[in-house]
């Protein structure tokens, strides 16, 4: 009886111990992950395959523009609180502050999506001739950054460009789910007009967003 007894208070001695040291673990792995969170790029924006070592070629490759510095306000509303990567070198975008005082483009693209590798030349040819009038950005939204900047390159299209596997920026601006799509955002941050629809030229680009953001039409001057 006394044996019984003695192995019953072990085995309850145990058990509690090891409850306590389960809250605990629960608790510091609560933390690492929030802590994590708060570093690091979501994994459901990419492939767990695309470590900065294994995007070094790609990036190299497709030589991207460097994305946008914050801007001189906090941004879009809608758009705070969502941080993205930079497909060219791997920083990480505030998106709202990224965009926050100036006109800008935002173009909304995957790798796999044929309109989309059509227009993204002609978006690039817009950009050029806007200059630093208006901030012309694309978006993939798809988990494979990889194919992304070899797509990228394999058109010659250095635009600034951001990860968003999750399509965040696409919830978050209720942009209808079709690609391309194009969304234009006034300075102040509003949204001017989200275009689902691919365009040919940079001409037409210029057509549809030029008049929403004030820009003066520089379509044929060659810029």
């Amino acid at each position: 009886m006394v044996v019984v007894i003695a192995l019953s208070v072990a085995l309850w001695s145990e058990l509690d111990a090891g409850s306590g040291g389960g809250d605990e673990t629960s608790s510091s792995s609560s933390s690492s992950s929030s802590s994590s969170s708060q570093n690091t790029v979501s994994a459901r924006d990419r492939r767990d395959a695309d470590t900065p070592e294994a995007l070094a070629g790609p990036r190299a490759r497709a030589d991207l523009e460097p994305c946008p510095a914050p801007g001189p306000s906090s941004g879009p509303e809608a758009l705070r609180g969502i941080v993205l990567e930079c497909a060219g070198d791997g920083s990480r975008v505030d998106v709202a502050a990224a965009v926050a005082g100036r006109p800008t483009v935002l173009n909304l693209w995957a790798y796999w999506c044929a309109p989309c590798a059509d227009e993204l030349p002609a978006m690039a040819e817009y950009a050029r001739r806007v200059g630093p009038d208006v901030l012309v950005l694309t978006v993939h939204q798809d988990e494979n950054e990889a194919a992304a900047l070899l797509r990228l390159a394999e058109l010659g299209v250095h635009l600034p460009t951001l990860q968003d596997g999750r399509r965040s920026i696409a919830a978050a601006l209720q942009v209808p789910n079709v690609m391309p799509a194009t969304v234009i955002l006034r300075p102040d941050g509003s949204v001017a007009e989200i275009l689902p629809r691919s365009f040919a030229t940079a001409d037409e680009i210029a057509e549809a967003v030029d008049p929403e953001l004030g820009v003066a039409d520089m379509a044929g001057t060659g810029r």
